[in-house]
């Protein structure tokens, strides 16, 4: 092996410099450290890929990597919402504080065929979406920085922030940007997916408002990506295609005013007569929404294990401090409320709010799927959703909801601003997108639960085939890891995708190294 100069470690060790490299300097680099760690060297790289990333990255970022039974990685490890997340144990974890920083650990893992995951806020259901068994995880948790702009039209955000911190920051200025709406969500995955808003009505979703995002791709470079820049493909792809291009480190996104909100929850008892009532105020919203921009709802049917009773919840959003709009009447005169939480609020308070009805620390199943927009179609996918939990409802620590949102055609409208996105939306609509989220607390039970999504969305698919109401369409974070996001896209956007993942990625770093989440393949 070549013996050079440790001058790249000591330009680290003094915070690079923007120091920027190539794969040659690292693989000299590794080469150096591997010649002066004669017992690792004896064995093939092949063997030990990941002790060795680890252990390079250790020598030359002390400070950013850790291993198992220490403080850092337990911490760390206990910031995933789910459970199976949780008990994911990588052989190390990497948390870097700049894009210089991300960029090294990418041309070390590459050269080291060192497996790996990548992770925001750790959000999502599934082992190994954020999380990775043996390899290396780089947590993006040091990414935290908080700029807003001179003229207070666009905000700087870390993709190591969570949507709270974000709303706290721009809270007090009367300003937001459109986010995620629980408080403990990631800025990059909830972005990279697609991103619903309370405010996606007025100005499309998440990844339709990023202005550019700051990007390092396979070759350990970091680009600015923007619809105006030289990568306006790219730009399009990241909006909605996930992890299959690059790690973001950075999202500019468009800022706008925005005060208080009147939101909150109104929840019922299950009965006939009111899922009926809250059906067709469902129909009504979805149809008519687009007369009303700042008005969105969510609607959860979920099941009260220790009552042994089904609710519903009646999520409304109102974007102005206006108690009880016109457009939300349906709603609000549905009588034999059993809890009421509606009120003017903050958005930080509000995504507290959700975020007390999604804790972690449980085992966590999530499925998607799109309808068309039909009351009695919501009747029949609720009874669907119904007769399976009655067949789990035995299940320890179980909390089962099917959760309806509509996708209003004044929301699709927003898709083909900056060039469009991948969805395969733009202009289309309106749809009703459907969450199955259930949590449960024994890893026992697993099989059973598992196999109960799957019928709930099964079921509920072939009810809208029938009907002529079913659509391709897979919401990228609330999807199964058993469902095909990207072939929901359509055939021209997959096949766009894998033409932009292969003009950035000959190498397939992205689809083989970063083997979790959703790929193009």
């Amino acid at each position: 092996m070549r013996l050079l100069s440790l001058a790249l470690p000591v330009l680290l060790r003094l915070g690079f410099a923007r120091a920027t490299f190539t794969l040659n300097q690292v693989e000299d680099q590794i080469s150096s450290y591997l010649d002066q760690n004669e017992t690792i060297a004896e064995r093939s790289l092949s063997q030990i890929g990941c002790s060795v990333a680890c252990g390079f990255l250790s020598f030359t970022l002390p400070k950013r990597l850790s291993y198992p039974d220490t403080p850092n990685y337990e911490f760390e490890e206990s910031r995933y919402w789910s459970q199976q997340q949780a008990l994911t144990r990588p052989s190390c974890r990497f948390s870097p504080a700049s894009a210089e920083e991300v960029s090294l650990a990418v041309l070390t893992l590459r050269l080291t065929q060192c497996k790996f995951a990548v992770k925001s806020g750790g959000h999502a259901a599934f082992s190994g979406a954020s999380n990775i068994k043996d390899g290396l995880t780089i947590d993006l948790i040091n990414l935290n920085k908080i700029v807003l702009s001179a003229d207070q039209k666009q905000t700087s955000v870390g993709a190591g922030n969570v949507w709270y911190d974000v709303f706290k920051y721009l809270t007090p200025k009367g300003l937001t940007v459109i986010g995620g709406r629980v408080s403990a969500i990631g800025v990059g995955g909830l972005t990279l997916g697609g991103g619903i808003s309370f405010f996606s009505a007025r100005y499309g979703w998440a990844c339709d408002n990023v202005n550019n995002f700051q990007v390092v791709l396979a070759d350990g470079s970091i680009r600015d990506v923007s619809y105006s820049s030289s990568y306006s493909d790219l730009y399009w792809a990241l909006r909605g295609g996930g992890n299959n291009f690059g790690i973001v480190t950075r999202f500019d996104l468009a800022t706008y005013p925005q005060g208080d909100l009147w939101a909150g929850a109104k929840t019922f008892l299950y009965t006939n007569e009111t899922a009926a009532a809250v059906n067709n105020a469902f129909y009504y919203l979805a149809v008519n929404g687009p007369s009303d921009p700042y008005a969105q709802t969510i609607v959860a049917y979920a099941y009260a294990q220790a009552q042994g009773v089904f609710v519903i919840a009646t999520d409304l959003q109102y974007g102005k401090p206006v108690a009880n709009p016109p457009i939300f009447q349906n709603f609000t005169s549905i009588p034999g409320a059993i809890a009421d939480t509606l009120r003017v609020t903050d958005l930080p308070g509000l995504t507290i709010e959700f975020n007390n009805t999604n804790p972690g620390g449980f085992r966590q199943s999530y499925w998607t799927y799109t309808v068309g927009n039909d009351p009695d179609l919501m009747a029949e996918m609720v009874a669907a959703y119904m007769d399976e939990v009655n067949k789990i409802k035995d299940a320890p620590g179980l909390v089962p909801s099917a959760v309806y949102q509509p996708i209003t055609t004044g929301m699709t409208s927003h898709f083909s601003k900056n060039g469009g996105n991948p969805l395969g939306l733009a202009g289309k609509g309106p749809f009703n997108v459907v969450n199955i989220a259930i949590s449960w607390s024994n890893a026992a039970d697993d099989a059973r639960v598992l196999a109960a999504g799957k019928n709930i969305v099964d079921r509920a698919v072939a009810a809208a085939r029938a009907r002529g109401l079913d659509q391709p369409f897979l919401y990228q974070n609330y999807a199964s890891q058993q469902q095909n996001v990207f072939a929901s896209y359509g055939s021209d956007n997959l096949a766009r995708l894998r033409a932009i993942s292969s003009k950035y990625d000959p190498a397939k770093v992205w689809q083989k190294l970063q083997p979790g989440y959703f790929k193009l393949g």
